[in-house]
């Protein structure tokens, strides 16, 4: 049986890899954010304006962006449930 670990200090870099997933996570979430304002502001406009094609827009752009943020947040939680997933087969 082989056992292989993830080996975290075997390529150079690899602390400012980290840094850099680290700052796009974050660009991601505030990327959703903004768009889960403008899908909003949409979504209000289309509904104020009897337009349903704008409204209906806006109301799939808002469950886009909220999609976009839970995977942006659970993304390391998701990489890790699968590697214990595929450790185990």
């Amino acid at each position: 049986m082989i056992d292989i670990d993830p080996n975290s200090s075997g390529l150079p870099g690899i602390d400012q890899l980290r840094t850099i997933v680290g700052a796009v996570m974050t660009v991601g979430l505030i990327l959703s954010v903004l768009a889960l304002i403008v899908s909003a502001i949409v979504w209000a406009y289309g509904a104020n304006s009897s337009n349903p094609h704008l409204s209906g827009r806006g109301k799939l752009g808002v469950l886009i962006s909220c999609g976009a943020a839970v995977v942006c947040g659970a993304s390391v939680t998701l990489v890790n449930f699968f590697w214990n997933m595929g450790q185990a087969v």
